[in-house]
């Protein structure tokens, strides 16, 4: 390979020129190994999951060890021990809610904050739905504030408006932040998506002691990364009923290791260092997660001008976890809503759906 016999009888530009061939050769030859890796996904799915499906019971305990699996992946850092008291502040009063800052310590020193909305005209307790913000946003722009693409359509305020209670948690939200705390999670073995999914855990706790809230009736409507948060708390949290997963769901394996252009965009060629988590590629892919919040309802809502995808691959994923519910006589449970829009709430199929399966 080289372009000399003889280092000491060639020129330094040379030399340099030898030295970046070789480094480029030796990139490529690695992503190419990783990258078909990952394309071999369905060989690992067949290896990892033994989906018994002849029954509720024997699917639950079927994708248990899969289910134990993403828990380790994610990661866990010890049981709360914080008291289970709520500091509350003041955030919004009209003629439909009261909302308030909710801070309760999950550890010593750490503690989780959301807002927590009622509707003011309620009979009895009411069901809980879990608004997700994503990456750049907060609970106000779940409320209609400080959204000026109106991507969040004021979805929690509407919801509470219709009835329901609504939970909005603050999430830490930017890239920078976000990937230096990873960095200490991953050395400590767990991921940041496995610490704020115990804030969120600790979060349903505190709701639980509120005689205005119906725990037994609790939906989680995440849109961008509060999809995938969504998506990802589902499997390890049982009190969560109803899962909407918006402007997040995915062909995992190309949104992760693909790039294609202008089709989508692909996590490999950004510095969202925060987004990556071990073992993603070898079992959990979008669809196999569906599988471990089955046989609860599920909707999937996806923008056809999203950036974030390509629907038509969309459409092929969701048709893989459709699958999972078919065959356990539950396909009315799981939904995809393909609009004409693009990264944002679409709240007029929603509220449908939580109506008919959060009541």
């Amino acid at each position: 390979m080289p372009s000399y016999r003889n280092a000491d009888e060639a020129a330094p530009e040379l030399i340099q020129r030898a030295v970046a061939d070789r480094q480029h050769l030796l990139r490529c030859e690695t992503e190419d190994f990783l990258r078909r890796r990952c394309a071999d996904y369905d060989e690992r799915r067949a290896r990892y999951w033994q989906r018994d499906y002849s029954s509720l019971e024997a699917f639950a305990a079927s994708v248990a060890p899969n289910r134990q699996r993403w828990q380790e992946a994610l990661g866990a850092f010890g049981a709360p021990t914080g008291a289970l008291e709520a500091e509350m502040e003041p955030f919004l009063e009209d003629e439909h809610l009261l909302a308030r800052w909710v801070t309760v310590e999950v550890w010593p020193g750490v503690n989780a904050r959301a807002v927590l909305a009622l509707p003011k005209q309620r009979t009895g307790p009411r069901p809980l739905v879990v608004c997700q913000h994503g990456i750049g946003s907060s609970p106000e722009r779940v409320f209609g504030f400080d959204d000026p693409s109106a991507i969040y359509h004021a979805y929690g305020r509407r919801l509470c408006a219709a009835g329901y209670a609504v939970l909005a948690p603050l999430h830490i939200t930017e890239g920078p932040p976000r990937a230096r705390l990873t960095r200490l999670c991953v050395m400590l073995g767990g991921t940041l998506w496995g610490l704020e999914v115990q804030k969120l855990q600790r979060l349903l706790d505190l709701c639980a002691t509120y005689a205005e809230v119906d725990a037994s009736r609790i939906a989680m409507y995440g849109i961008s990364l509060g999809g995938a948060y969504t998506m990802f708390a589902l499997p390890l949290e049982p009190r969560i009923g109803v899962g909407i997963v918006c402007a997040w769901y995915n062909d995992r394996v190309r949104k992760m290791a693909f790039d294609n252009g202008p089709l989508y965009s692909c996590f490999l060629s950004t510095n969202e260092e925060h987004i990556l988590i071990r073992h993603w590629l070898t079992e959990f892919a979008d669809s196999d997660l569906a599988s471990l919040i089955c046989p609860r309802p599920l909707l999937i809502q996806t923008g056809k001008a999203d950036g974030i995808a390509w629907w038509p691959l969309v459409v092929e994923e969701f048709e893989r976890a459709r699958q999972h519910y078919e065959r356990l006589g539950l396909g009315e449970r799981i939904e995809l809503d393909l609009h004409s829009g693009g990264h944002e709430i679409h709240l007029e199929t929603a509220e449908r759906f939580l109506g008919r399966w959060l009541g």
